[in-house]
């Protein structure tokens, strides 16, 4: 995976170069990021050069706070979350919890986001952060596609370290402000801890078999997988 620098946006990598069965990830497919909305004009000509695709996993309130105007690629706006993101830190949510979540009430719209990687034109994956919703549909991709479990999970993990220090440092303080009783409202706006990832992808194995599995229970065809994988893995 390589991080790159795209002024004005938080968390952006391209996940290219993790080991796969049969080869690696392709460079330069599947992009992921935070939001794009603080872009500035450099920045933009940079993603316009870059991508063709951008899915947007943001709800329509993260939206209209903070929009995004990038003329030139396609741009598909998927909310994962059925509720508000509000409504994770008043019911003092887990990590766990929420992508267990995602799992089972958003199967249908990881996998249109999928489907969109699988055409194989140059795409942008990003939610608020590019933390939970973006991880968990990057996880996803990879896994499918059998990229290597451990690569899959640092680079969810990685997110932490990209997030601007003072930014999580405030929003951690306002959290503890607002909800002093809450367990996880810290972890779950500035943290990606490896074992979360990790057991996440453990109970898709069981309960579905794999990450192809799941995909396929949200119905997602054979020769849809396989399209995902010739667009994401090369040889070598």
């Amino acid at each position: 995976m390589t991080v790159l620098d795209i002024d004005g946006v938080n968390n952006v990598r391209d996940v290219g170069g993790i080991p796969a069965e049969g080869g690696r990830i392709r460079a330069g497919v599947l992009l992921r990021s935070g939001q794009l909305s603080g872009a500035t004009a450099a920045g933009i000509e940079a993603l316009r050069g870059s991508v063709q695709h951008i899915v947007d996993l943001r709800d329509g309130e993260e939206v209209a706070a903070e929009p995004t105007e990038i003329d030139g690629p396609d741009t598909t706006h998927l909310p994962l979350f059925l509720g508000s993101v509000r409504s994770f830190f008043e019911n003092d949510t887990s990590l766990d919890d929420l992508y267990l979540h995602l799992l089972e009430e958003s199967g249908e719209r990881l996998v249109e986001a999928i489907r969109i990687i699988a055409e194989g034109r140059p795409t942008l994956v990003h939610c608020t952060v590019g933390k939970d919703r973006t991880g968990v549909t990057v996880a996803l991709a990879l896994s499918a596609v059998g990229a290597d479990r451990e690569a899959v999970i640092a680079d969810y993990a990685l997110t932490e370290s990209q997030l601007p220090a003072q930014r999580s440092q405030r929003i951690a303080d306002y959290l503890r402000a607002q909800h002093p009783e809450a367990l996880h409202a810290v972890a779950l706006a500035t943290q990606s801890p490896a074992p979360v990832m990790r057991h996440l992808l453990e109970q898709v194995d069981e309960r579905w078999g794999s990450a192809a599995g799941y995909l396929r229970a949200q119905g997602m065809a054979d020769e849809e997988l396989a399209a995902l994988k010739k667009a994401l893995v090369e040889e070598g």
